[in-house]
């Protein structure tokens, strides 16, 4: 053994002196070669401390080439697996990731380190720590690293944000994709190459395609907006889900897709984007698939009022159902305010109908108590989804917005040219009616 080390030792000094040789007179591929070949020796003889002191000790060598060191890094890269324990392949990565610190040649290699190293950490269950790793990369700024991978790298770092509950930065860091990036085509960019820019590298064969990235893009996306209830954001999530090509060709992938984005329409509250994404939804022919989810969204749309018990009564089962389907359940709060926006389309529909009414003809019309009928009509006003006044001594609300004396006169002045017209084409008729009737006595 001692004689088998001692020859390996006399041969990496060697290729040592080649090296230096190599390096001085600026050879590049002799010094690649001479790198390539210590570490190959190292590896087969399953030296592996050796390896990682002599990747340092060429790393630090003076004047080392820049080709020499990427070299090495992409040749002891390929070794990471065929390490043969845990504690190996840790040290191993963290001896290449201080190699290829602050190097820009080799930022593509430190970052895919660094993701291996993540990925052990979390499988050790130290989410924290490989969430930590993983921010010290910005990957937007890598100029020859993959576009699908720079995303998946990205998608990453969201996804270890989520799972230690640090919704701030998974934020920050989601902002970092634009969604119109999923929507561009792919086979037009491989015909750019261009002469003085640099090569972008292939992506490797693990990173998903740009479809599959964005749909978990919008799944992480979805995790983020549930945790502070958005219920119109989760809706517009599942609604890209539903446009990737994949999902609609399926009706397995998309009739789950398409029964989420009508749950989460109706638990959204009314306003002008929530009203769009309705209608559109309902034109949908594949709706028709799911015949009680177009009744449900017909019933939002109907200027009609909705009786709670008979809704609940209706859907309750697929509500629970939900749990069992594609993204699980809609959430804790979710059955509360599907009640709270079958209120406030009650409300709206009253406002409608009435200008003026009796406070307890409303809570009558929305099967609430009195007090309670004022609540959500106040959290309505307050919010701008609707204009109103409560009279509560009378008991009377009023749902005409206050004209100002400028609005009424241009009223009553348009009104009076109406009516000055309606006399003017009245007159002329008599007129020729007169004419017709004279022209026929005469003959």
């Amino acid at each position: 053994m001692e004689n088998g080390g001692a020859n390996l030792e006399a041969q990496i000094e060697s290729l040592l002196n080649v090296e230096k040789q190599m390096r001085q007179v600026g050879d590049v591929s002799g010094t690649r070669k001479a790198v390539t070949e210590i570490l190959q020796l190292c590896f087969d003889a399953g030296a592996w401390k050796t390896l990682n002191d002599q990747i340092i000790l060429i790393s630090k060598r003076r004047g080392q080439l820049k080709q020499a060191v990427q070299a090495m890094v992409q040749q002891a890269m390929q070794y990471i697996d065929q390490t043969p324990d845990l504690d190996t392949k840790i040290e191993l990565i963290k001896t290449l990731n201080s190699v290829s610190a602050g190097k820009i040649y080799v930022e593509i290699e430190r970052a895919r380190l660094i993701k291996r190293l993540a990925k052990i950490k979390e499988e050790q269950g130290l989410i924290s720590e490989a969430a930590d790793l993983m921010q010290e990369i910005a990957v937007e700024t890598f100029g020859a690293m993959a576009k699908t991978e720079k995303i998946a790298f990205i998608l990453e770092q969201v996804r270890l944000c989520l799972d230690r509950q640090d919704y701030v930065r998974a934020q920050i860091l989601s902002r970092k994709i634009s969604p119109r990036v999923f929507e561009a085509d792919t086979s037009k960019e491989k015909k750019k190459p261009k002469e003085g820019e640099n090569m972008v590298e292939e992506a490797p064969a693990d990173i998903p395609s740009l479809l599959e990235l964005k749909r978990i893009y919008y799944q992480l996306m979805i995790r983020y907006h549930s945790h502070s209830n958005d219920y119109l954001e989760i809706c517009r999530c599942y609604k890209s889900i539903y446009e990737i090509p994949s999902v609609k060709e399926d009706p397995a992938q998309w009739i789950p897709v398409l029964r989420k984005i009508s749950w989460y329409l109706v638990l959204s509250p009314h306003d002008s984007m929530q009203s769009s994404l309705l209608n559109s939804t309902l034109e949908d022919k594949n709706l028709s698939e799911i015949p009680h989810f177009r009744l449900l969204l017909k019933q939002l749309v109907t200027m009609e009022v909705i009786q709670w018990t008979a809704l609940w009564n209706t859907f309750k089962d697929e509500f629970e159902n939900e749990k069992n389907m594609l993204g699980g359940s809609l959430g804790e709060k979710a059955a509360e305010d599907l009640r709270l926006r079958v209120i406030e389309h009650n409300i709206i529909v009253v406002s409608k109908y009435y200008s003026r009414i009796t406070l307890k003809r409303v809570a009558d019309l929305l099967c609430l108590t009195i007090q309670d009928a004022e609540k959500y009509l106040s959290d309505m006003v307050v919010s701008k989804a609707l204009v109103a006044k409560i009279d509560r001594p009378v008991g009377v609300v009023c749902f005409q917005t206050a004209k100002d004396s400028n609005d009424i006169l241009n009223s009553w002045a348009t009104n009076l040219e109406k009516l000055l017209d309606l006399v003017e084409k009245s007159c002329h008729q008599i007129h020729k009616e007169t004419m017709v009737h004279k022209a026929a006595l005469k003959v």
